[in-house]
């Protein structure tokens, strides 16, 4: 399986210029390849592939000589990115979906490219990379596996490095414990057996300071200095909401995945609750999708079972007898007038949960 191992860089003033032209040479070369596939499609009704494109990467380099002072492999990273794109795209019309039609790529929104093979080794505290030459590491811990990629990425000043690698699973013990998980706003999750875990609610913790920072950004005029630096500033802090809520997900799938052999989620249409406008920021900062994600993923590498399992009615049904219990939203406690079972409204229906996984 492929794990991801990501060190942050120091490059040198020379070394950061390096980066950025080879950045800028890469956008430039996916917008002109998008530009060819419309003008194909539009003039010939043809649709370029991935080696119609890579093919001409030769000439290409005669007509502009900077992107001979490209890494191949990167050049041709930036054209298989593109035909990801559009079969995603293709994928998304067959299925009825969105399509999402490729886009033109600004600067703010091209910030990596990736050695797809070679053209990068480690060594010591550093990292040789072709073109741009040896860039100081902050080796935290050594890549397992065999390193399959390397991506530089160039995220709110900061420059880091994401080795992609094939690893073997790391089965751990068996476990017989099986738990239905329930999400939720005012917990991020309540068990099956009772636990409860806090939502970590880090865009609330630092929502007044993320609207000042905005008024800051919306005073500056555009394309002023000052209004940059505005900008850098807020999407730093963006940056570290986000990683705080990442870190927690992280924490509590492994606790999951290392304790239970058996993890039943809802299957929650996330994408269609966050337009209900009254919820969407706590459901947004809650980070149910990324929870389920790292679960799903950890528990490959482990050798445990992930299901997710329709939630319709499993608040309003008891966990114990089966007899539908209506209650709104604001009512807390599951009491069942049938069988008098009481319980918190989140684990009955955490124990409905795992008992529709275990009969799938």
């Amino acid at each position: 399986m492929r794990v991801a191992f990501v060190y942050r860089l120091y490059p040198t003033r020379e070394q950061k210029r390096t980066i950025h032209f080879t950045l800028e040479r890469c956008r430039l070369l996916y917008n002109r390849l998008l530009e060819e596939r419309i003008l194909a499609y539009k003039t010939e009704g043809k649709i370029l592939n991935y080696y119609d494109q890579a093919n001409t990467f030769n000439e290409r380099k005669q007509h502009i000589p900077t992107l001979k002072q490209v890494h191949s492999q990167v050049l041709q990273d930036v054209a298989k990115r593109l035909d990801k794109a559009f079969q995603a795209f293709f994928r998304r019309v067959k299925n009825g979906e969105t399509p999402g039609f490729p886009r033109f790529k600004p600067q703010q929104r091209y910030d990596s490219f990736t050695y797809p093979q070679g053209g990068h080794a480690i060594k010591d505290n550093k990292v040789r990379f072709s073109k741009i030459g040896d860039v100081k590491i902050k080796l935290h811990r050594q890549p397992q596996g065999k390193i399959k990629t390397c991506t530089i990425t160039v995220k709110n000043g900061r420059y880091y490095a994401c080795f992609s690698c094939e690893v073997d699973p790391q089965q751990l013990p068996v476990s017989e414990e099986k738990v239905g998980i329930d999400l939720g706003l005012l917990h991020l999750a309540v068990t099956s057996d009772g636990t409860m875990v806090e939502a970590p609610k880090q865009l609330r913790r630092n929502e007044c300071r993320l609207k000042q920072l905005q008024r800051f950004v919306t005073r500056k005029k555009c394309g002023s200095k000052r209004r940059k630096k505005a900008v850098h500033i807020l999407a730093k802090l963006h940056e570290k909401v986000a990683n705080q809520r990442k870190d927690h997900a992280h924490k509590v799938s492994r606790q999951l995945v290392d304790r239970y052999g058996f993890i039943a989620f809802e299957q929650l249409n996330v994408q269609g609750m966050v337009k209900n406008r009254h919820l969407s920021k706590s459901i947004a900062d809650a980070g149910w999708s990324q929870l389920i994600q790292f679960a799903k993923y950890k528990a490959e590498s482990a050798g445990r079972v992930v299901v997710q399992v329709d939630p319709r009615h499993t608040s309003q049904l008891c966990s114990n007898c089966g007899t539908t219990v209506k209650k709104t939203l604001s009512v807390r406690v599951h009491r069942c007038d049938h069988c008098s079972y009481t319980a918190d409204r989140d684990e009955n229906a955490a124990r409905n949960i795992l008992q529709r996984a275990l009969a799938l």
